[in-house]
């Protein structure tokens, strides 16, 4: 097939849905199809266009296989919520050109939370002929508005409107958890249109690896500490506060070191909230190369999935996968009804407490630090729920699966359509 990967995010950004779609497109090339990717300049986590692409309208690359075709993007180090909105805009103008520029897709791919990404991919489907399948990464904007990101009524209206088209003009919908799914019946959106793929990790790639001579370990002077990890996202959903009040709650015991690894403008906050809380065991640390990620997860004991209370249910972090492959033990202050603490104690792999309570956090911290034998239990679980529900290869099946049902459904009327713009 031909498949057209139409995502803001791609390689080389490090975190979120840029991983996913880089090991979606390379694997589905490794399987003998043609993939071109329609994406936005890097800029992700520090949301500035990254040096070599800066100054630049488009630029058109090739790796392991894959066509990347880059746009310019209207982007700014600390958006509110209008410059987020100019961001949106500009992808979806300056992605247009280069995706009318090149061969004709056989499917369309988008992920999703950029929802206005939903027409110029509804227009691509029907100059092409071809079905668009929408990857739900979260719910916009009932998320946003749940966490008080977006409180505007007109701006409300305006995106559910955009939500509404985006279901109804998707072909078919694949969704992370069968949280979305609830979400989406009772949104009236077609059962037959939804698909439950949850997002993957590579297993080869984030694999246990022994602590001992480990050279992040080293590297921080974290040899003999009980290690307490949280990488990752630094936004309102997270709520890192509690992980820094909690670090003030075991200060008293110096082998228990937290390290924070995060996108370094957010950092600075931690830090300061690091100093009012007397926190002198917290390690903040930039991002670090992904080929050293595995390194950076084999160098805990424990690994953090942090969420406040307001989070919407079926917020679903990707680093739950990540860290249950790398086989530590997890500990996850997340809601008690949400799709995060579901997955998690189904894995086996983590402890669950209820979120932005710092004494609650120390507590299971403190209980698994005097239990190694249980830090072990948790980490071998973690590490078989990874391979047995969580292996890309099964994820690259259910996308392969998906595209060949999708493209063999579309009418014969569009083969018509095809073969005139051939002639």
């Amino acid at each position: 097939m031909q498949i057209l990967i139409y995502s803001y995010n791609y390689y080389p950004e490090p975190i979120g849905i840029a991983p996913l779609m880089t090991e979606l497109a390379e694997g589905l090339v490794k399987r003998g199809h043609k993939v071109r990717v329609v994406t936005a300049m890097p800029n992700y986590p520090e949301r500035q266009i990254y040096e070599g692409y800066r100054k630049k309208l488009y630029v058109t690359e090739y790796k392991n296989g894959v066509q990347i075709q880059r746009s310019y993007v209207w982007i700014r180090p600390q958006p509110n919520l209008l410059d987020r909105m100019l961001l949106d805009a500009s992808f979806v103008f300056t992605s247009l050109l280069p995706a009318l520029n090149g061969w004709r897709p056989d499917v369309i791919l988008t992920p999703s939370p950029s929802l206005p990404v939903c027409i110029p991919t509804t227009l691509l489907g029907w100059l092409y002929g071809c079905p668009v399948v929408l990857n739900l990464q979260d719910i916009l904007p009932e998320a946003a508005i749940h966490v008080g990101l977006l409180k505007n009524k007109l701006l409300i209206k305006v995106f559910t409107a955009l939500e509404k088209f985006a279901y109804r003009s998707a072909t078919k919908i694949s969704v992370i958890s069968d949280g979305f799914i609830e979400n989406l019946l009772a949104k009236n959106v077609e059962a037959n249109k939804l698909l439950q793929i949850p997002n993957w990790v590579d297993t080869n790639f984030i694999r246990p690896l022994p602590k001992d001579n480990n050279a992040f370990r080293i590297a921080h002077n974290l040899n003999g500490k009980f290690v307490v990890l949280y990488s990752g996202n630094i936004a309102l959903t997270q709520g890192l506060e509690t992980v820094v009040k909690t670090a003030s709650v075991l200060r008293h015991i110096p082998d228990i070191a937290f390290v924070i690894v995060g996108e370094a403008s957010c950092l600075q906050r931690l830090q300061q909230e690091c100093q009012k809380c007397g926190a002198d065991n917290v390690l903040l640390l930039p991002f670090q190369p992904r080929e050293h990620l595995p390194e950076m997860l084999a160098a805990a004991d424990i690994g953090l999935v942090v969420q406040k209370k307001n989070v919407i249910s079926f917020n679903m972090p990707s680093k739950i996968q990540v860290l249950l492959a790398s086989g530590r033990a997890l500990v996850a202050s997340v809601p008690e009804n949400g799709t995060a603490a579901r997955a998690i104690r189904q894995s086996g792999g983590g402890i669950i407490v209820p979120p932005e309570d710092p004494d609650a956090l120390a507590q299971a911290i403190l209980d698994l630090y005097q239990h190694p034998n249980k830090v072990q239990t948790l980490g071998y679980n973690s590490r078989q729920y990874a391979t047995e529900q969580y292996a890309f290869e099964q994820a690259l099946n259910h996308y392969e699966s998906l595209f060949y049902t999708v493209t063999a459904d579309t009418p014969v009327i569009e083969s018509t359509v095809v073969s005139k713009q051939e002639v």
